[in-house]
């Protein structure tokens, strides 16, 4: 039995070497990679991510293609020119003799009965120059200006969506850096896991202390060992979606320090509030559904406009010049009744005015609301870093005491244990804590409008 139990304190001890020897390989695993990275700064990542954001490319490419429809809208205030060129061959009297007369080809024997009832096969190539000029068209002017207003309202959108991008790179930015924290808390846990368990096996060595608080210490590396690679992943991971909102496949690594944005009076910022891009959108947008009422109206206005047409007509070749003519014209166009079709769409115009005016009401009430919301968070982020902070000190001295008590042999190893488990607890709190509170001071930035300004890139605006 003796021998027994001496091969099995044996197997045992070669397990703990084995753990600690796994154990010691896993930093340098969490560290796999981070040489090649990129390691940008708050400012130089936004500015990134400004640039290169493909959700905000796309954007841009749809504010281009509005800034196109202007120039769609005013082509119907512009002359129409065309060219067209047409071939007809015919033995129908009228046109045979219209064909020939405007061939200029008409003699004395085309006037015979014969050959008026019984014209022989005429070919005609007609080409024709023609222009149109509107010089009254109401509904085209106030297309135009929807138009002008609809492009004011993309890019006020645009603006906002920056903002939006700007706000969600500092979220994954502090992501990566409580990330980058945890892994620092969770390396110093295993570190002193193995402190502990060395001064358990020095104990048991010693005669002073149990097997058993060398196998809970054992464990105890284990599991430190756990946290820290699921802390490696989540920094992987927290790098990786950084680099996405920056439009890049790589991972990106961030600065140690992750400077706080600066915090306003919150009267400044609910004035600030209301000058937020999508208000601003919405109000333009508000505007043109006015114009909406405009458009119907312009129904019951004349078109008015001018024309005219050069033609050359040859029987045997295109763009031959047998004949020539020429006419100008203008036009006068009126609907007087359609069908009660503009009475039904003024009427639509008047509730869409009613839905928008409605929309920024609500919109406005919302973002006082999302102003407000966001400083009782940012007041609770305060005083939560504050607690934190307390909590980390008592838990260090905590931790301190009891393990000066398990070296004199007056407290257990779980105790010592506990207590640095609640002290790994509290110091990986106080890193959520602070980059909490630096994520509110963002977020009271970006529901005030102020994100772009406070993270002075202004100078971006017009990229």
């Amino acid at each position: 039995m003796k021998t027994l139990g001496n091969k099995t304190g044996k197997g045992k001890r070669v397990g703990i070497a084995f753990i600690f020897l796994l154990m010691s390989l896993l930093s340098p695993m969490v560290e796999t990679g981070r040489a090649s990275e990129a390691r940008l700064t708050l400012s130089e990542a936004v500015k990134a991510a400004l640039e290169n954001n493909h959700e905000l490319k796309a954007l841009r490419n749809s504010h281009a293609a509005k800034q196109a429809d202007i120039g769609i809208a005013r082509s119907f205030l512009l002359p129409k020119i065309s060219l067209e060129e047409r071939y007809l061959r015919t033995v129908n009297p009228t046109y045979a003799f219209m064909t020939k007369l405007n061939q200029q080809r008409i003699a004395m024997t085309d006037f015979a009965p014969d050959s008026l009832n019984h014209p022989e096969a005429v070919n005609d190539f007609q080409t024709t120059v023609s222009f149109e000029q509107p010089l009254f068209v109401r509904k085209a002017t106030i297309g135009l200006e929807m138009s002008k207003k609809e492009v004011e309202a993309s890019e006020e959108t645009l603006q906002r969506k920056r903002e939006e991008i700007a706000f969600k790179v500092v979220q994954s930015y502090l992501m990566v850096s409580t990330a980058g924290g945890y892994v620092k808390v969770a390396e110093k846990a295993l570190e002193d896991a193995r402190e502990h368990q060395r001064l358990a096996e020095a104990r048991y060595k010693a005669g002073l202390g149990l097997y058993s608080d060398v196998l809970r210490a054992s464990t105890t590396v284990a599991d430190a060992g756990q946290k820290l690679v699921s802390a490696g992943k989540n920094l992987n991971v927290g790098k990786r979606a950084l680099g996405l909102m920056i439009g890049s496949a790589e991972a990106v690594a961030v600065m140690q320090e992750t400077p706080a944005l600066p915090v306003r009076d919150i009267d400044y910022l609910r004035t600030q509030s209301l000058s937020r891009k999508d208000i601003k959108a919405l109000e333009l947008r508000k505007e043109n559904a006015k114009n909406n009422i405009k458009l119907a109206e312009a129904d019951y206005f004349p078109l008015l406009g001018v024309g005219g047409a050069y033609q050359l007509n040859d029987h045997n070749k295109p763009l031959g010049n047998e004949g020539d003519s020429w006419q100008l014209m203008a036009f006068l166009k009126w609907e007087l009744f359609d069908g009660a079709k503009r009475k039904h769409e003024k009427t639509k115009a008047n509730h869409q005015v009613s839905e928008a005016e409605e929309y920024l009401k609500g919109m406005k009430k919302m973002v006082a609301f999302q102003v407000d919301e966001a400083w009782f968070t940012l007041e609770e982020a305060k005083s939560n870093v504050a607690l934190a902070q307390s909590a980390l000190k008592t838990a260090e001295e905590g931790r301190r005491l009891v393990k000066v008590r398990y070296e004199g042999s007056l407290s257990p190893i779980v105790d010592m244990l506990d207590a640095q488990v609640s002290y790994d607890h509290t110091a990986a709190n106080l890193v959520a804590r602070e980059n909490e509170y630096k994520l509110a001071i963002a977020n009271l930035c970006f529901a005030s409008g102020t994100i772009i300004q406070n993270l002075q890139l202004e100078e971006q605006k017009g990229r």
